[in-house]
Parts: structure tokens; sequence; C-alpha cells
């Protein structure tokens, strides 16, 4: 989409100058009506020319990561713990995000889309301790978090990133409940995960196993929690590869 954007850019730029050539050429001392007629064309097409390439420009903008969700799972721990040092969170411009959040902006800003923060009716620990207890509980329960907000009009989206923190190698249980309200057949899910060493697990095969009718990218994101300010090369890198 953004080289789609920059050749339809550099046509236009191209119509304009020959636009302003022919406007700014010299006049011929003794100029016919028809040479006038002509030049009067000339311009006039290609202004027209112009007009349809800086058309085509702004559809490209405004359609620029249409059908694209980017849904997220983010607990930014609020304790004294480190950002440097491996917490679930990271300072940006004096704000604290949560790791998968700031994953999720970044590919916003490669990718476009709409974002969607997966968030619980439930509050989770802020402290790094107390969250990984709770967690675990919710694993051994096989629990089924409420959720606070509902995607509006999930059918119109055919991509959709879908962002979370390793828990226990598994699923945060959110996803479990997301992902067994909604119906994402025929979209495509492309996983990107924060983790302290466990990469993927075997969530992936989980998302698969949950969708049975969408096509699950295994070539996913997986940023290790300390690696997670500096992943915007690694992010921009990834999308690439993507070939969407």
């Amino acid at each position: 989409m953004k080289i789609v954007k920059r050749m339809v850019s550099v046509f236009l730029s191209s119509a304009l100058a020959f636009a302003l050539t022919a406007c700014a050429g010299g006049q011929p001392p003794a100029e016919s009506p028809a040479d006038v007629s002509q030049t009067e064309a000339t311009v006039s097409s290609t202004a027209t020319v112009a007009g349809d390439m800086e058309d085509a420009v702004q559809t490209a903008e405004s359609t620029f990561g249409e059908g694209i969700l980017i849904a997220y799972f983010s607990v930014p721990e609020t304790d004294g713990v480190d950002t440097v040092a491996g917490a679930s969170r990271v300072v940006v411009d004096g704000e604290v995000l949560g790791n998968n959040q700031y994953i999720a902006q970044l590919i916003q800003q490669e990718i476009g889309g709409d974002l969607f923060r997966i968030e619980t009716i439930q509050e989770y620990p802020g402290s790094h301790d107390p969250l990984l207890e709770f967690a675990y509980n919710e694993r051994a329960e096989d629990a089924r978090p409420e959720l606070a907000a509902q995607i509006e009009s999930p059918d119109s989206y055919d991509v959709i990133f879908l962002g979370y923190p390793n828990w226990n190698a598994d699923l945060p249980m959110p996803l479990y409940t997301l992902l067994e309200e909604y119906d994402f057949s025929g979209k495509t899910i492309i996983p990107f995960t924060t983790h302290g060493g466990s990469g993927f697990s075997r969530t992936i095969q989980t998302i698969q196993e949950l969708q049975p009718g969408a096509a699950v990218v295994e070539e996913g994101l997986s940023i290790s929690r300390n690696s997670v300010p500096d992943a915007q090369g690694v992010v921009t890198e990834w999308i690439a590869g993507l070939n969407l």
C-alpha cells in the first residue's frame, strides 16, 4: 500500500510539472488561433490527468489499512519494576504503555488499521508477583473473564492482528473469551506476542484450534519483553515480510 501511494504521488508530481512547463514555455511572436487552441487543450488535458491522479492519491490514503484490525491484550505493570529490566510496560514520551499495546501501535504506524484493546470487566493486579499469581489461578480454573467491550462491525475486517503476552506458556484467559465469542472464519489472523523467554509456546496452535475456519499465520511476531523498547525496526521488517 505504501509503494502504491508513493508511485501515485510521483506520477501526480510529474503530471503537474508537465502542466507548469506547458504554461510557462515562451510564446512565439505570432501564435495562430490553432496553436492557442492546441495549447489550451494540452493544458486542459494535463490538468484533468493531474486531477484524476490527485483523486487517486486521496483514495489510496482513505483506504490505507482498511479491513485491518489490531486487537491486543496488555496489562502494564504499575509498580516500581524497572521498565528496562523486563516489566510488562514501556515508557514512550512519558506515557506508560503495556508491551503489547506498544507493539500494536507500531504495527498500526506501519500498516494502518483499527486498534482494539481487549479489556475485561475485572481488573488485573498492577504489581508483578500478584499479576503472575492471578494469571496462574485463572488458568488453573479455566476461567473465561467477561470482556468490557466488543468489536464493532467484526465482519468488516479481513485481517486481524492478535497480540497478547505469553502467560504460563498459554494464551491469557481473556483471549479464550474473545476467540470463543467471535467467529473469524474466512479471515486471516496474524499473532504477535511478548514474552519472558518462552516465545509463542503452543499458543498459535491453540488459536488454530479455537478458530478452525480462519487462516492463522504461523510466522507471527515474537518479541522478548526486554527488547520491546527497541522493537520498531523489528516490527517494520516483519510487516514488510508479510506481503500484505
